[in-house]
């Protein structure tokens, strides 16, 4: 069995953005970048399925610009047999990167499809749904337990109202919540490692895939200042500034 992952290069989570000056959007001049946090989880339960020998090869595929190479890298450190880049300068907008993801598992045919269920960065929350939709496959979205047998997925999701657990038939596409693991530390042998396994390049037109943006940004703009709080002598005071200048009673 294949499983199919996809990793994203965004800001490091640690960093604090800046909007550019010109408010045209983030500026990412010199900034760390790292994977996305939720599909780092994604390429860890990939890896423990693999080490539970119900997957045979985890193939993690990103799509951007060539500095993603160093996150399918990370990603190969942390356990995945190989890397396909679909490099584009362009800025890939949640539609083109499921198309793109289409793409590369029409060639791979990998019967589990995992990743993040959003990006830190955007916080779309579209491409795992997209993707299930243009290839025709089951999804199981937020999963926070997955477990594979008999060619079937046994998915713990995170709704609103507690827990649901589904079961779907693969190929299928999951996507990852927080609460699913811990991603392990990436040991330097294993770093030294993956960088003698492959990586294929891609291009989009390769792939006949049209990457053009469907969305204009106008505007970014930080959010307001806070202002400061203050101390209320008693009970009588906190419920009348509640009520009258905060008006949120």
């Amino acid at each position: 069995m294949k499983a199919l992952v996809a990793v994203k290069r965004v800001v490091d989570y640690n960093v604090k953005v800046r909007v550019k000056s010109d408010n045209t959007g983030v500026d990412i001049a010199n900034v760390k970048m790292s994977m996305n946090p939720f599909d780092e989880i994604a390429v860890e339960e990939a890896v423990r399925l693999k080490e539970k020998g119900i997957v045979t090869e985890v193939i993690a595929v990103s799509c951007g610009p060539t500095q993603a190479q160093e996150t399918l890298r990370t990603a190969m450190a942390i356990g995945a047999d190989r890397g396909i880049l679909v490099e584009s300068a362009e800025e890939l907008q949640p539609l083109a990167v499921a198309k793109l993801l289409k793409a590369v598992q029409d060639k791979e045919q990998a019967q589990l499809i995992i990743l993040g269920k959003q990006a830190i960065d955007d916080d779309s929350n579209q491409v795992g749904q997209m993707l299930a939709a243009l290839a025709d496959l089951p999804q199981a979205t937020f999963a926070s337990k997955v477990e594979v047998a008999d060619g079937k997925a046994s998915v713990t999701r995170e709704v609103d109202g507690g827990l649901e657990t589904i079961s779907i038939s693969l190929p299928a596409v999951v996507t990852t919540d927080l609460r699913l693991n811990e991603p392990r530390y990436v040991t330097l042998p294993n770093i030294m490692k993956a960088k003698k396994k492959p990586i294929d390049t891609l291009k989009p037109e390769e792939l006949g895939v049209d990457v053009a943006s469907r969305l204009k940004t106008l505007k970014v703009s930080e959010p307001a200042k806070r202002s400061a709080g203050i101390t209320v002598p008693d009970v009588a005071t906190l419920v009348d500034k509640l009520k009258n200048e905060a008006k949120v009673i």
